[in-house]
């Protein structure tokens, strides 16, 4: 048994926590659905720590080629970089933990590389997001953060599958020593996938307080150097880069538009940073009128679209976190013709074509808007600096 630890109450007061068994196997999992970051994302990446979107509990893998499934993973996860991850949870009690487990996860890895298409994952992740009454496009561009676009992640998701660049996670409250070594000797004669185990000890105390302490098993000096150095499926975009692509992509006239909303933004906004998309590029306009939160009215991407930004302004930017004031937006931005944002949008990210802007009306109208938009912003927040100082 190992040492307990100890957990300083609010009221000062010393509680001594001891190691315990988890009572099954399905907790752990069930907490491992809950909360991802039981996986402790920074210590498998320092540099860039990883983040998981879940996918599904209990995913059937098939065999062949449109089978049924043979098998059943516990968890499957995606990162940031679209990386899928498998995961397979064991108790230390359970003997097949010590050998039997290896193959069943190669099994698995064997067959998902080949047999399972991501429209798998897209469909699975969507269902699980709406049985627990979540919006999956919502959740998936949470998770994103800004830097992908949604179809350019499940694109990469795809890839990773095809180029068999994956996760195996071996998940346990103690990882016995003949897995820790089967593990990292996996995962240094591995290029693209990644082996490892993590162990998750279980501390309890007086008045069902619990503790979990995860611990990354498996990463030898030269299993971490040669999974590092492995490029990031990412691209730095500038002005030049864009605007080849759209012209690439949806011809001149098209591109005269983003040349021309770029030139709009470098005279209105404090500056402009640029995606990171593998395939499609995008620019954003940032007011930085306060340091943490800049205001970003739109994203254009170079498929041709320009998101408005209303589920970010909901929660961050005053006024337009009533629904009065961004339903007053959707309405200005629909009497642009060919624009016809629906009224659900306003708790979203919809997007207007390129091609509604093509008209010189269209356009000046369409940046007169966002000008508007911009003006409301810093007044809103000039208000409530001068009521602070009076």
């Amino acid at each position: 048994m190992n040492p307990g630890i100890f957990l300083i109450q609010n009221n000062e007061e010393l509680v001594e926590m001891n190691e315990q068994a988890y009572d099954s196997e399905k907790l752990l999992q069930s907490w491992l659905a809950k909360y991802p970051a039981l996986l402790v994302g920074n210590q498998i990446d320092a540099k860039e720590p990883r983040r998981w979107l879940f996918i599904e509990q209990e995913c059937a893998v098939p065999s062949e080629e449109g089978g049924a499934g043979r098998w059943a993973i516990d968890h499957l996860f995606l990162d940031q970089d679209a990386i899928p991850t498998i995961v397979e949870v064991k108790r230390s009690t359970d003997t097949r933990i010590r050998r039997e487990v290896v193959g069943q996860m190669l099994d698995y890895a064997a067959n998902a590389v080949t047999h399972w298409p991501v429209a798998h994952m897209r469909e699975r992740f969507a269902a699980n997001c709406e049985s627990a009454r979540i919006d999956p496009e919502e959740r998936l561009r949470e998770f994103l953060e800004e830097e992908l676009e949604p179809e350019e992640f499940w694109q990469r998701a795809d890839r990773n599958l095809r180029d068999r660049n994956i996760r195996l996670l071996f998940v346990a409250d103690v990882i016995p020593t003949e897995l820790q070594r089967i593990v990292e000797f996996l995962n240094d004669q591995m290029d693209k996938t990644e082996v490892l185990a993590i162990e998750i000890k279980q501390f309890v105390g007086e008045q069902g307080l619990r503790s979990l302490v995860p611990r990354v098993i498996g990463q030898t000096s030269e299993a971490q150097q040669k999974k590092s150095s492995a490029p990031r499926a990412a691209r730095s975009w500038d002005e030049e880069t864009l605007l080849q692509a759209v012209e690439e992509k949806r011809g001149v006239d098209e591109a005269n538009v983003v040349r021309r909303l770029l030139d709009w933004s470098k005279q209105h906004v404090t500056r402009l940073t640029y995606g990171r998309g593998a395939i499609d590029g995008s620019f954003s306009p940032l007011v930085e009128y306060e340091a943490e939160h800049p205001f970003i009215p739109f994203i254009f991407y170079t498929y041709g679209k320009v998101e408005i930004m209303f589920k970010r302004m909901k929660v961050r930017h005053e006024p337009f976190t009533s629904d009065e004031k961004r339903l007053e937006l959707l309405h200005r931005l629909n009497r642009i013709p060919g624009v016809d944002l629906p009224e659900d949008g306003i708790n979203r990210r919809p997007s207007i074509s390129l091609t509604s802007l093509l008209n010189p009306d269209a356009f000046k109208e369409f940046t007169h808007i966002i000008e508007w938009t911009i003006q409301e912003v810093i007044s809103s927040k000039d208000n409530v600096r001068a009521q602070g100082s009076s």
